[in-house]
């Protein structure tokens, strides 16, 4: 595993530099290389797919910017990086988006605080339901449907306590919606 690594290290070193030489064909292999990983990485903060596809290109972007300041640490800990603070970065704003056109929509006199209230009370019920029927989902989706619906963790947090690939996460939830659309009426939930 130690020497697959260091190769993976090695080749990815030897495209960096063809990259700072100007050979945009060595990015794209690194694009395709760590496309996916890029990808998962930034849905696990934003846990939307359009929002995740944007982020990817940018932190691709990014990436290419920086080169010059790679130092050889570990490119695929780098990118890494780059791309959770990315991500983090995207997701404060889309906070603070929300929050000044909450405070706007409040300060209209339009907001309902009865509605709000409500909504979150009925929002609470749903889980709890889903908390008490999780019990009958095949012993393989429980875990994964909790751990995302119920205790709202990426698929990257759960993939790493149950160290498997949010790719498998990913699949396993697919799964779980589909036995749950096949055994449970959607009136129990709406």
């Amino acid at each position: 595993m130690q020497a697959q690594e260091g190769g993976r290290e090695d080749l990815d070193d030897v495209l960096i530099e063809k990259i700072k030489n100007g050979n945009d064909h060595a990015f794209r292999i690194l694009v395709e290389k760590y496309r996916n990983h890029i990808f998962y990485t930034v849905y696990g903060v934003l846990r939307n797919e359009k929002d995740a596809e944007d982020a990817t290109q940018e932190v691709f972007l990014k990436i290419y910017t920086s080169l010059p300041q790679y130092e050889k640490q570990g490119f695929k800990t780098w990118i890494t990086r780059i791309a959770v603070n990315h991500a983090i970065d995207i997701k404060r704003k889309q906070v603070r988006r929300q929050e000044n056109q909450q405070v706007e929509y409040d300060e209209t006199g339009h907001a309902p605080r009865a509605e709000s209230v409500e909504f979150l009370v009925i929002n609470k019920e749903k889980r709890e339901l889903l908390r008490k029927r999780i019990k009958e989902l095949p012993e393989n989706y429980r875990s994964v449907v909790e751990d995302f619906y119920v205790k709202e963790k990426s698929y990257q947090e759960i993939a790493v306590k149950q160290n498997v690939q949010p790719k498998t996460i990913e699949v396993r939830l697919y799964r779980a919606r589909q036995w749950m659309k096949k055994h449970w009426k959607e009136d129990d939930f709406s």
